[in-house]
């Protein structure tokens, strides 16, 4: 089994830390502690970036000074005494120390800081060769012919295989989009593939682009306004020293404005560029010299509706221009857009199961909640459906149809007031023009919709205009899209109560053929594995018959989505020792359940009545269930009632510390799903993707 993979450029800005990036989600999907190491970091801040990138954003929980071997300082003056071995040796010591703790080290090689790349890539390819790990080479194409693309990979690839290194990938990476292609056919031609795996990533420009946050760093600017702004990219920089007229016509997208800081006339025309509509939508304001806007002016430009941050530093516009242009961008663990877009870019253009394959022989059978959330956006991405969300004008449901939409996960209709959404998506720095945004009574499917509503209704007493009135409820017409087939789910209760999210349905989409009722489960993703526990949120008391279709539909949830569904009907009593009315209503639960499973769903594992330490405790198992197939091995819990399996799934998401993804709705012909009010936006996003995996089984 390989357990370990080393990560190396030709040459710098070669985007290594984008590739790392993708490379760790794709490792912690099969693999449970996965640990990063860099051999030799610059250590010109406190901090390596890479490696408090990479730590942060998939929560390592391994100590800094763990994660590598020595600053750049450091070896530097090890090697100049002549103790270059003892580099080497002390960068094996901490990885060995590394190991002890992971399954996996991915491995990230130096930056190429120093004057002499070719020294860097001898370091690179002696450090891999030492640690006994194989290399994927990142390649950097940006700004390169093909040819000369081609032959600076040839050449790395020969140098690796020279000092006995392994190469069993190649990225070339920042191609021109056109040439991709082109690079992989002449790579594979000239026999370099070496039963290596050759991939091309296109030149992403988002990523090559810093932000006004990471140019206050360099620049030691102080933020005057906008400080939750700062995550706007730089596309190019203006210098405002002519008249204003005349600077208007330069102002471009994603601009950042150097101007001096007594120039209030070019800061009032920023901000009113930016509250615009006509105008492009500018980056930041930089104040230069030291000079910062009087009181009278600032309380005026305080007072636009849509702000920019606007940052002010020491230095004349023409040494900070200088500084601007030389500036690099890097990925920050708080650039969730950036972060995302990389993760974006990586799975669309590399064959990660391809890779993961190439890179891991052996799999692990662990599936940790990362692992999970991961799976989920990987299997809603392989058929993407359309997801209606009813709360559009919500800040957590933009920022997560940012995040699904960048994902590239589903295509998205957000309902709500069109003109206070996209000042919402202005005002937050979101980029979703991929989003479709309807205002119910303005849409050209209001009528047709009333009419429906109103027919499927009208034995209740439905008038037509109280089909009119219901029908504007965005509740209401998300349902209807889906019911009409112009979205195949929808998501809603961020700030719905469930039954304003259900009740629609109810009445709209209907349960399932043989289902007389919705229900719901939770998953529960604990340290090593992903459980299922139903109905926790939506039948009080359920009687045997309708907790079979619970044990049903939970079962066939499991399967959706990837998890054997072993399941445990539970009660306080295990077998056939307890008497009372609630053991029997599980115990005839039970029967019903594994006749209606012979025929719906053959080879389903049931036990019940079972107590839950003896459904998920094989040592429990052995003795009170030793003949069950089910006892010691459960992976779907059906509790008697709402009160049990509430507080229970609550009980277990905060002493075991799991991840509760949920309430799944189940038993509706369509998938609709409700969120909790206080949801964060990783919890949309999943469930979104949840609702789209069941989508993708809905028969037409």
């Amino acid at each position: 089994m390989s357990n370990s993979l080393y990560i190396t450029a030709t040459k710098a800005r070669s985007g290594k830390s984008a590739i790392t990036l993708g490379v760790m989600e794709m490792l912690l999907r099969k693999i449970d502690r996965v640990g990063f190491f860099r051999p030799i970091i610059p250590g010109i801040s406190d901090r390596d970036d890479d490696i408090n990138l990479i730590s942060s954003y998939f929560k390592l929980k391994i100590p800094y000074d763990q994660m590598y071997g020595f600053t750049g300082t450091e070896a530097s003056n090890m090697v100049s005494l002549g103790k270059e071995s003892e580099v080497i040796e002390g960068i094996i010591k901490k990885y060995d120390q590394l190991r002890e703790i992971c399954d996996f080290i991915l491995s990230e090689g130096t930056d190429f800081a120093s004057s002499t790349a070719a020294f860097e890539f001898d370091i690179n390819a002696e450090i891999s060769k030492n640690l006994s790990c194989p290399v994927l080479l990142v390649a950097n194409a940006h700004q390169r012919s093909t040819d000369g693309t081609v032959r600076s990979v040839e050449m790395a690839l020969d140098s690796l295989d020279e000092m006995g290194c392994h190469t069993i990938a190649t990225i070339v990476n920042r191609t021109d989009p056109k040439e991709g292609q082109t690079i992989i056919k002449l790579l594979k031609e000239k026999d370099l593939a070496r039963e290596q795996l050759i991939y091309a990533i296109p030149d992403e420009e988002s990523l090559g682009k810093p932000t006004v946050g990471e140019i206050a760093d360099i620049l030691g600017a102080e933020v005057l306004y906008g400080e939750e702004q700062l995550n706007r990219h730089v596309y190019s920089f203006t210098v405002a020293a002519m008249q204003l007229q005349n600077f208007l016509t330069r102002m471009e997208r994603g601009s950042l404005i150097i101007t001096p800081g007594d120039r209030a006339d070019v800061i009032v025309a920023c901000l009113a560029a930016v509250s615009s509509t006509s105008m492009e939508n500018i980056a930041g304001i930089v104040l230069t010299g030291g000079l910062k806007p009087e009181k009278s002016i600032w309380e005026l430009i305080k007072g636009f509706p849509q702000m920019v941050p606007v940052i002010s530093v020491k230095e004349n516009t023409f040494p900070t221009a200088t500084r601007v242009d030389k500036i690099h961008a890097r990925i920050s663990p708080d650039d969730d857009r950036k972060i995302t877009r990389a993760l974006a870019v990586f799975e669309k253009n590399v064959d990660t199961e391809q890779l993961e394959e190439k890179v891991i022989t052996t799999r692990t059978a662990i599936v940790t909640p990362k692992m999970f959330e991961y799976e989920l956006l990987q299997r809603a991405r392989t058929h993407k459906q359309h997801i209606v969300l009813p709360e559009g004008e919500e800040e957590r449901i933009l920022k997560a149809t940012e995040t699904l939409l960048r994902r590239e996960v589903v295509e998205i209709t957000l309902l709500g007031n069109e003109e206070l959404i996209r000042e919402k998506i202005l005002q937050l720095g979101l980029q979703m023009s991929a989003a479709n945004i309807v205002e119910p009574l303005k849409s050209n499917f209001f009528d047709e919709y009333v009419k429906t509503y109103y027919d499927l209704r009208q034995h209740k007493g439905i008038t037509e205009e109280n089909a009119h009135d219901i029908m504007s409820d965005v509740s209401y017409f998300a349902t209807m899209m889906v019911y009409k087939g112009h979205a195949h789910g929808m998501v809603s209760g961020a700030v719905h109560s469930t039954a304003e999210t259900i009740r629609p349905a109810l009445q709209i989409i209907k349960t399932k053929p043989d289902f007389s009722i919705v229900s719901s489960v939770f998953f529960m993703c604990l340290e090593d594995r992903v459980l299922v526990y139903g109905d926790c949120a939506v039948n009080p008391d359920p009687n045997a018959s309708q907790l079979a279709e619970i044990a049903l539909s939970s079962a066939q949830t499991a399967k959706t989505f990837g998890i054997d569904p072993i399941v445990a009907m539970l009660s306080y009593s295990t077998g056939a020792s307890g008497k009372g009315a609630d053991v029997d209503k599980v115990r005839e639960a039970t029967r019903i359940t594994k006749k209606k499973a012979r025929e719906s769903f053959p080879g389903l594992k049931i036990e019940g009545p079972i107590q839950y330490d003896a459904a998920v405790d094989s040592s429990v198992a052995k003795t009170k269930l030793p003949e069950s197939d089910v006892a010691g091995k459960a992976t779907t819990f059906i509790f008697p009632d709402l009160n049990t399996g509430n507080n229970t799934y609550k009980a277990v998401q905060r002493s075991a510390g799991a991840v509760a993804i949920g309430p799944v709705l189940q038993g509706l012909r369509h998938p609709v799903n409700d969120l909790s009010r206080g949801c964060t936006i990783p919890d949309i996003v999943n469930t979104v993707a949840i609702t789209a995996i069941q989508a993708q089984t809905v028969e037409v």
